[in-house]
């Protein structure tokens, strides 16, 4: 069957956004089992992310279940699995010279090395009794450092059936139509916008990158993009759910914190700072024009077959996806640790969290939460780390659990990974801008959380 010439267009530029995603050596697959390949593999995707199973009286998706059977059943099994990763991401900066290229790289690799070290003195029993208290390390380890260390590299294998076989794309050009009126970007950023949601920020940082300094994207699209799109990945929003206490109502927290997320970062588009960036520095005859007037459900089943035929290599796929989540476990978990530790003791012995909620303070006032200081100082500690919310609201009422999960994650920035990750591109944002689109987005995160938070109270959604 000859292919559609508008697909093909589409097709070729995302080739160009994404060197090698669509071109490798691996045989082309016939096309009834393209099809049979992406039908499959998408049920898969869905059905381990999205499709809660009730196993030992415990209501949660199946990824989630094999993580904390890990946990719990084999809990020394995965200490020392997490540990090897931890000693892993420790050492490798200092290997491969990372912490010698800039001051934000030396912070976060002594920080690695303190997670490291702190988790060892935790298990080992010979940490300092300020820390060793129940709401501090024990807390930090058991249950955040372990399931992160389990949840994200299993989850990074069970999202290579929603993005490795042409579901993702087929959602991409769907989406195409929308991007530009919605959120001021090219239609092609389609794919990289959902591509960071449902991947790492920092794959999609890394790609976003990559298409600005092509000339594919101005640096307005590019900075809606880093600080609208690039949010932790579904598996940490796994983490966040399960601190929180919110796996019960999974899929209602993880759409509403999409819809949330995106609804957000089409407000900030337009209002200062991000307004006010150049949007006339784009290379034209680097942005590809893909019109696809009719049939825009066929273009898009069709991009998804041939996206299918061209992931032969399965094992390939699912191994790459897992090492890139073993990666980023490595990198993240000793960083987690020593963050959120600094963040507890500043949260217990200071008042520095109490000062910045206070600017958030009028808005959970308004989004009637029901402690609206408590929340407002939670919430603000998200700026330093995004679990810290999670961390210090995790025994509070539903709405305010709800509205704190929402928030951490449609926030975006955060000091302990994203924004240092912004600031190693090339994308010219600036600490203090960030810092105004941090509060921005976390102020109208907050309204809309607390909206939808009571509506679905009142029609039942939440008990």
């Amino acid at each position: 069957m000859e292919v559609d010439k508008n697909v093909e267009m589409f097709t070729v530029d995302q080739q160009e956004l994404q060197p090698g995603s669509l071109i490798s050596d691996d045989p082309i697959l016939s096309r009834s089992r393209g099809i049979l390949q992406l039908i499959v593999f998408s049920i898969i995707g869905i059905t381990t992310f999205f499709i809660p199973f009730t196993i030992n009286d415990k209501s949660t998706i199946l990824f989630d279940h094999a993580a904390s059977y890990l946990v719990n059943d084999l809990h020394a099994v995965a200490v020392a699995l997490l540990f090897l990763l931890m000693a892993y991401g420790a050492i490798k900066p200092i290997v491969t010279g990372k912490y010698k290229e800039n001051l934000t790289h030396a912070i976060l690799s002594a920080a690695k090395i303190a997670g490291l070290i702190l988790g060892s003195l935790y298990v080992l029993g010979m940490a300092p009794d300020v820390i060793m208290e129940k709401d501090m390390m024990p807390f930090l380890f058991e249950k955040l450092a372990l399931p992160v260390g389990m949840i994200v590299p299993i989850g990074a294998l069970i999202l290579a059936s929603l993005i490795g076989f042409g579901l993702l794309e087929m959602i991409g050009v769907l989406m195409q139509p929308i991007m530009k009126p919605i959120w001021r970007t090219p239609g092609t950023s389609a794919i990289d916008a959902v591509a960071s949601f449902v991947g790492s920020y920092s794959i999609g940082l890394l790609i976003t990158n990559r298409v600005y300094l092509q000339g594919h994207y101005s640096t307005r699209e590019a900075i809606i993009i880093a600080t609208g799109f690039s949010t932790v990945s579904a598996a940490f929003m796994v983490i966040v759910a399960k601190t929180l206490g919110l796996m019960e109502l999974w899929n209602l927290f993880f759409w509403s914190t999409l819809v949330i997320t995106f609804i957000v970062t089409a407000i900030t588009a337009r209002i200062p700072p991000i307004s006010q960036e150049r949007n006339d520095d784009a290379d034209p005859s680097a942005q590809a024009v893909v019109d696809i007037k009719e049939n825009r459900l066929s273009a898009a089943l069709e991009l998804g077959i041939q996206t299918s035929r061209r992931s032969s290599n399965i094992p390939k796929i699912f191994w790459s996806n897992f090492k890139d989540g073993l990666e980023m476990a490595a990198a993240i978990v000793p960083s987690i640790i020593a963050v959120g530790l600094a963040g507890l003791l500043l949260d217990k012995y200071t008042p520095v969290f109490e000062v910045l909620g206070l600017l958030l303070y009028p808005f959970t006032l308004v989004g009637g939460l029901p402690d609206p200081l408590l929340a407002a100082k939670g919430i603000s500690a998200g700026l330093a780390e995004m679990f810290l919310p999670a961390l210090l609201l995790s025994e509070t009422d539903v709405i305010t659990r709800y509205v704190a999960g929402v928030v951490s994650i449609s926030s975006v920035l955060f000091f302990s990974a994203m924004i240092p990750c912004i600031l190693a591109t090339k994308i010219p944002l600036s600490i203090p801008k960030m810092l105004i689109i941090w509060l921005q987005r976390t102020i109208l995160s907050i309204l809309l959380a607390a909206a939808f938070a009571h509506i679905a109270i009142a029609a039942g959604w939440i008990a």
